[in-house]
């Protein structure tokens, strides 16, 4: 079975930084494409950023380009997202998602994996 299990979220300040991570287990972690989504209410689950699995491949929503970083530890199965110069339209709840194989894909539909997300909060 898998379990995707992401921590590290919280309230911040605009400006500030934060780190969030996703620990996997029951998954080929080191062939698998990793992704992290958001998802505010009464919108639509967004696509933030994709890793492959390899780390030597990354890909960004607009939105986030230049401040959100994605790495991964294939020792520790874990990806990660880090945060810096954090607006409020940042907030959301921040999941992570995984697929087997390859392809940084930006829709949800492409990833079978689903953590159950970590709520980011970004006050003005």
């Amino acid at each position: 079975q898998v379990q995707l299990v992401e921590s590290g979220g919280g309230l911040v300040q605009a400006g500030d930084s934060l780190r969030v991570s996703c620990a996997a287990s029951g998954l080929t972690f080191i062939t698998a494409t990793m992704a992290w989504f958001r998802q505010t209410p009464g919108k639509e689950r967004e696509f933030v950023g994709a890793i492959a699995y390899d780390s030597v491949s990354t890909y960004y929503a607009d939105s986030v380009k230049g401040r959100f970083t994605i790495s991964r530890d294939n020792a520790k199965n874990t990806v990660y997202l880090q945060m810096n110069s954090l607006i409020p339209e940042d907030t959301g709840v921040y999941c992570c998602a995984g697929r087997q194989g390859g392809g940084l894909l930006v829709f949800q539909g492409h990833y079978a994996y689903w953590g159950h997300g970590t709520q980011v909060t970004v006050s003005s």
